[in-house]
């Protein structure tokens, strides 16, 4: 479930869900990003561990379409947005309360 969640907020920058969930894949998430930035064989490596193979976006360049994976993503998109931060890469904002159990709701995104 971690890993499903992270990779949707890899590759729509910005999910709701409840609260323990959005803390629990904030460290996920921003270790991650971390090795995103780091660059190297290894890391991505150790991120293609984790993050699910999907498809993050589809693009048409000319008569060639482009379809590019969530690591793809997650190396060429996300992590040189956040080069030159340290960390704290999600912000989480409270919402109001799931309407059939009353469980917090929050919306975790990329800063």
């Amino acid at each position: 479930m971690l890993r499903d969640l992270t990779t949707d907020l890899l590759i729509n920058e910005r999910i709701v869900t409840t609260e323990a969930r959005a803390k629990e894949i904030r460290s996920t998430t921003e270790k991650m990003i971390t090795l995103g930035k780091h660059g190297d064989l290894h890391s991505r490596r150790q991120a293609a561990a984790f993050v699910r193979n999907e498809v993050a976006d589809i693009r048409e360049d000319g008569d060639t379409v482009v379809v590019q994976s969530a690591l793809q993503k997650l190396f060429s998109d996300i992590a040189p947005r956040y080069a030159d931060r340290k960390g704290g890469y999600t912000r989480i904002m409270k919402t109001a309360p799931r309407r059939g159990d009353g469980a917090p709701m929050v919306i975790i995104e990329l800063v």
